[in-house]
């Protein structure tokens, strides 16, 4: 657990820091902003491709939804903890850059931030405060199935930092911004909006329920813990659709003026 941790403290910021430097020797001409915001995407996009390739190793290796092992379900959590405290101090660490021409106070810089912010904010103490302790202690030894479905939802997140990258870049008129957005829209809804769905049809069949009989047929504090995970989904997820209509609307509305 402390090594994992330990790791974890070192890995994230290094990575950082090496990606901001390579980004200045690279790319000189780019800002302070840009290579801050580009580095925590790249960052962001390393996380979450450790986060899904361990989920699916998990879920590949529990024959039984309930009492299948694997060391990951519980060692990547540990790992997992750094993460969210580093991705923290880097969002607002990207405020900051964003808004220091603004000659602000530090206070109001930080009010800004949460305002901004509120919701990831809270999704990331949720991890912290109330699914790690969850995960490595109230479930006991059962559900590591279910973790790794869990971790599989970042699959969506390097397509996101990519968005966010072409955007910064001021590329949103390109042909991979589209499709970007277009994968972006089809993992998330996959990864993060049919995973549940897609759990609860997993401890069926393993159970010989049909999917409508089996949120009846558990535990419902199990149900209620699902439904807090998926609405912020479900929000992120309009948004993402919103702006997709704006996308793919401009250039149609463009035309017909």
């Amino acid at each position: 657990m402390l090594l994992t941790l330990a790791w974890g403290a070192l890995f994230f910021p290094g990575l950082f820091a090496l990606c901001t430097w390579a980004l200045r020797r690279s790319q000189p001409g780019w800002s302070r902003t840009d290579r801050v915001m580009i580095s925590t995407r790249l960052v962001s996009s390393v996380h979450a491709a450790l986060a899904t390739g361990s989920g699916i190793v998990i879920v590949r290796s529990c024959d039984d939804v309930i009492t299948g092992r694997h060391w990951l379900a519980r060692e990547y959590v540990w790992f997992l903890i750094p993460y969210m405290i580093y991705d923290s101090y880097a969002m607002y660490l990207c405020e900051w850059c964003r808004t220091r021409d603004q000659n602000r106070a530090p206070s109001l810089t930080l009010r800004n931030f949460l305002s901004r912010n509120r919701l990831m904010i809270t999704h990331h103490a949720v991890i912290l405060f109330v699914l790690v302790p969850v995960a490595q202690r109230l479930r006991g030894d059962l559900g590591d199935f279910f973790v790794g479905c869990i971790f599989t939802a970042e699959l969506s997140t390097p397509f996101v930092s990519l968005g966010r990258v072409l955007i910064q870049l001021k590329q949103q008129h390109t042909l991979l911004y589209k499709v970007n957005g277009i994968l972006t829209l089809a993992t998330f809804f996959s990864c993060r909006i049919l995973l549940f769905p897609f759990m609860y049809w997993s401890y069926g069949r393993q159970q010989g329920l049909s999917l409508l009989q089996v949120p009846f047929s558990i535990p419902f504090y199990c149900n209620v813990a699902n439904a807090f995970l998926i609405a912020p989904q479900i929000y992120w997820f309009c948004l993402l659709c919103r702006k997709a209509v704006r996308l793919f609307d401009t250039p149609q509305a463009k035309k017909d003026g």
